[in-house]
Order: C-alpha cells, then sequence, then structure tokens
C-alpha cells in the first residue's frame, strides 16, 4: 500500500512524503480564501474580500512558500514571496484603517 501511495505521490523517502502532506495542507489553506470570500459575498449579495482572506492567503502562502523552498524551485519561490508581500500590506493596510492611521497621502 505505501508503494502505491508513494508512487502516486512522486516520492522516496519518508521526508519527500511529509513535505508533499505540507504542500497539500498549504495549498488547501490556500483554497479556503476563496470558500471564504464566496460564502461571505454570497451572503452579502456583494463582492466583499473578508480580512480571513488574506490571512489565508498569508497562511497559504506561507506554507506553500516553504514548501517551494524546499522543492528549490525557483519560479515558485518567486510566485510564493511575491503574494507573500502582497498579503502582508493587506493586513497592514486592514490594520492601520481600524486603528484610525489610514493613509491620507
Amino acid at each position: 500500500m505505501r508503494e502505491i501511495v508513494w508512487s502516486a505521490l512522486h516520492v522516496e523517502s519518508w521526508t519527500e512524503f511529509i513535505w508533499v502532506l505540507v504542500g497539500l495542507a498549504g495549498q488547501l489553506l490556500f483554497t479556503a480564501r476563496f470558500l471564504v470570500q464566496w460564502i461571505v459575498s454570497e451572503r452579502q449579495k456583494r463582492s466583499v474580500i473578508p480580512v480571513a482572506f488574506w490571512y489565508f492567503s498569508l497562511g497559504g502562502g506561507a506554507v506553500l512558500f516553504s514548501y517551494a523552498l524546499w522543492r528549490r524551485d525557483p519560479v515558485f519561490i518567486l510566485g510564493q514571496s511575491m503574494g507573500l508581500v502582497i498579503y502582508i500590506r493587506n493586513l497592514w493596510l486592514i490594520h492601520a484603517e481600524r486603528n484610525g492611521r489610514a493613509y491620507q497621502g
């Protein structure tokens, strides 16, 4: 059974198997952000991006970035690192606005 699973996942060791599970967990977090956004938008009958969207983006992006580093995939690393900057910046802006420190530029 183990050989079938490992073959399907293209892994040859427990370390690779664990990292594939980490990557899958990151992808699930990343997917959850779309589900949250969709549910909130449907309830409000308009397009809404809730704060949870950005937290799921950050969590999923961080896990996927770790996975990309382990895989040593420069395309994946670049893609995830750029996303992390955007997610952090959006959360920063949201929290600054909530604390009355919105940008006055």
